[in-house]
């Protein structure tokens, strides 16, 4: 019997398992062969030597950047709603400019192996420690999340797609995921983590254009009807709005959240974390490091279109059966996270579904293993070293290597927190879609790094209690606006001051992580009397 007509007990057929096992293959061989150079100090093991092309770096930082949350939330955020999210690449521009202007050039005047040493130069090491602290932690909760967000469709392939997203369903896979992108980070340290990023981001690409090539080929109906049936969308709502000029600020996608929310937001994901810093620095000069960010922030917004149209081509797929060739083999989950996964499962003909797990592996396995690298490199470089100088180069390297085990291990554990966070999310809030839980997760540290950053590099103001006060300040802020914080009487209440901190709870979360900063920009820049100017 040939290989596309064996089923194995998951429900993939054998060819399936082939195409996987072939993915994997080239990751393992690649990984290898990018790291047969020895990794001498923490220089080469997390900065790559700065000798790595910026059109790789570039790559690299839209496939980290965009995660399991783009595979399978981008289609969700389009099948649920419209194109909007695409809109909010807007503000990501216009902070891939103040990044490549006013960040890198810094960065590489003071040739730092963690940004957060840049705020040493300012104020002192307690101000680097303590931003580097809040860097750990916020990325603990969200790549966390975005474990979690990988761990959703392994779960649905182990267990099959009717069940239940369960914690000890969930946590096997989470085990299984943080397995082996502790081991896949192990291998060559950043310059590997930044090539099979490329390769990884071809299978993600590919895979999203097959799943919309595919359903376009069951049309049995002229394409101008298909258009014309995405003006109507869902109860007068077009399918192909592109910008929302709405005022509501508990809608998501708005022009608002776009030019202001996601701003700050992009300037805390590029130019505030470690982890997508860290690619900047691989480069050979500033120039290089500017041109890699906003190459990526723009290579990014095609990457979203294919996967915004993923989300169409399944509206139409499961909404409007009667315009395919053949009806669905399975009806669309009532669960909107699983919709694509139940099309993969069932609809791809053999070989087709390794391919699209494949390319939500890759999505997920970039995001992981980069921040398990980034962690790494923030503690050796801010905490471990100060505390243990003057020790052999290889010997930090393999202290990064034993950091890569423990923050890899405590991200498997937060992903299991993340279960029943987004759980409380979804009965609390309109909007509970993966995408926007992904995002919201990454808020508490931005809340505190953007304001700090900021008042380091724009002003001279700021002490190293201010500092430190900010990062708390954004940290905590951005924790009592959370809504599954809070039990149900204290959302349903709508008049008097109840009624306003319910609306607070209401907003998207991009205006709260606004509010949180704009608070801890005051506290960060209070006292004036910084060390020195950037």
């Amino acid at each position: 019997m040939p290989l596309s007509h064996i089923t194995t007990a998951s429900g993939l057929l054998a060819l399936d398992w082939a195409v996987l096992a072939a993915y994997f293959a080239l990751i393992v061989i690649s990984g290898i062969w990018l790291s047969r150079n020895k990794q001498r100090s923490t220089d080469d093991y997390f900065k790559g030597s700065s000798k790595l092309p910026s059109w790789a770096v570039a790559v690299s930082i839209v496939a980290t950047s965009l995660s399991a949350a783009t595979f399978l939330g981008v289609p969700e955020s389009s099948y649920t709603g419209d194109l909007t999210y695409i809109s909010t690449n807007l503000g990501m521009i216009l902070a891939a400019l103040v990044i490549a202007f006013l960040f890198i050039p810094v960065f590489y005047r003071h040739n730092v192996g963690s940004i957060y040493q840049l705020l040493a130069h300012r104020y002192g090491p307690g101000a680097s420690k303590a931003a580097s602290a809040a860097f750990l932690l916020g990325r603990l909760l969200a790549s966390g999340a975005r474990l979690y967000l990988i761990a959703i469709p392994l779960t649905l392939i182990l267990y099959g797609t009717e069940t239940e997203l369960s914690l000890t369903a969930v946590g096997t896979s989470v085990a299984v995921v943080t397995a082996v992108g502790i081991l896949y980070t192990l291998i060559g340290g950043i310059t590997s983590v930044i090539w099979t990023d490329v390769v990884q981001y071809c299978v993600l690409v590919g895979a999203g254009i097959a799943a919309v090539v595919l359903v376009v080929s069951r049309l049995d109906v002229p394409m101008v009807e298909v258009y014309d049936t995405l003006v109507v969308g869902s109860d007068g709502a077009s399918k192909l709005r592109f910008i929302n000029t709405g005022l509501d600020p508990k809608l998501p996608f708005t022009l608002g959240t776009a030019l202001i929310g996601f701003t700050v937001l992009g300037i805390g994901s590029y130019g505030t974390d470690q982890d997508l810093a860290q690619r900047m620095l691989t480069c050979k000069n500033a120039r290089a490091g500017s041109r890699s960010v906003i190459t990526g922030i723009l290579l990014g917004i095609p990457t979203v279109a294919v996967f915004l149209l993923v989300g169409l081509a399944l509206w139409i797929y499961y909404q409007h059966s009667e315009f395919l060739d053949r009806q669905p083999t399975q009806s669309a989950s009532d669960d909107s996270r699983k919709t694509f996964l139940v099309f993969i499962m069932s609809e791809m003909p053999a070989g087709m579904t390794g391919l699209m797990i494949a390319g939500l592996f890759a999505a997920g396995l970039s995001s992981v293993n980069s921040a398990m690298n980034a962690m790494s490199a923030a503690f050796i470089n801010d905490f471990y070293r100060p505390a243990f100088p003057d020790r052999p180069p290889g010997h930090y390297v393999h202290a990064g290597r034993i950091g890569v085990v423990l923050f890899g291990s405590l991200l498997g554990m937060f992903a299991l927190l993340c279960v029943v966070w987004q759980q409380a999310d979804r009965e609390h809030q309109e909007s509970s879609e993966l995408l926007n839980f992904a995002l919201g997760v990454m808020a508490f540290a931005y809340a505190g790094l953007v304001p700090v950053f900021l008042t380091a590099i724009l002003t001279r103001r700021g002490t190293t209690l201010s500092i430190v006060l900010a990062l708390i300040s954004g940290f905590a802020l951005t924790g009592l606006m959370q809504p599954a914080a809070y039990p149900d009487w204290v959302h349903s209440q709508h008049t008097g001051v109840q009624g306003l901190f319910s609306d607070l709870l209401s907003l998207h979360f991009t205006w709260r992580l606004c509010i949180a900063a704009g608070i801890s920009f005051a506290i960060a820049a209070w006292p004036s009397g910084a060390k020195q100017d950037a």
